[in-house]
């Protein structure tokens, strides 16, 4: 089972989002068949079945082993990955694009560089996996609390400086058998979440 999985296939995304199919993916986190989950979700074996049916499709969701129970043949599943992502290729004539909103201090042009991070890191993923290989990344990512906007603007116009001069450093186009890469850094504000009473 993966950590995670990028879903760019629009079926396979459509697939995931149903709610039943979707509870029945985080239910799947263990084996389990069609009867044991029937119990879980509180609905029909048959019906169970049918959803199970549209996730394996998919790939989804993937046979661990067949057992024999009298005259059937009872089916144990488990879910390929412990998370799945969406691909913003998977609405390919709809996906957010940098070059189509250039405001690089707007949140819509965050959003399309994150959607592009989500799209080419789900691609190396998909091609590593295949390859049995692993793909090299790294990210940093921490939170920082402003005392004011002019620290924030100062702030992000000092790491823009650094960033720059660590590209400057390090860009060798010319370099036979390199690599190119990408680097984001984003800075937006955080986002609280809510933490509910027991």
């Amino acid at each position: 089972m993966l950590d995670v999985a990028v879903i760019g296939d629009p079926a396979a995304a459509e697939v995931s989002l149903d709610p039943v199919r979707a509870r029945l993916l985080g239910e799947l986190a263990e084996p389990a068949s069609a009867t044991m989950l029937a119990s879980r979700v509180g609905l029909p074996r048959q019906k169970v079945n049918y959803h199970l049916r549209a996730l394996e499709r998919h790939g989804l969701v993937e046979l661990v082993e067949e057992r024999r129970k009298g005259n059937c043949t009872e089916r144990v599943l488990q879910a390929t990955a412990a998370s799945y992502v969406i691909s913003p290729a998977a609405l390919a004539p709809v996906q957010p694009d940098p070059d189509r909103a250039p405001d690089r201090v707007s949140a819509a042009w965050l959003l399309a560089v994150a959607s592009r991070l989500v799209r080419d890191v789900g691609d190396l993923m998909t091609g590593a996996a295949r390859a049995r290989q692993r793909v090299a990344t790294f990210a940093v990512d921490g939170e920082v609390r402003f005392a004011s906007a002019a620290d924030r603007a100062a702030f992000a116009e000092e790491l823009a400086g650094h960033v720059a001069g660590l590209v400057a450093r390090y860009h060798t186009p010319a370099a036979t058998g390199g690599r190119d890469h990408r680097v984001v850094v984003a800075l937006h504000p955080s986002v609280k979440t809510e933490t509910k009473e027991p």
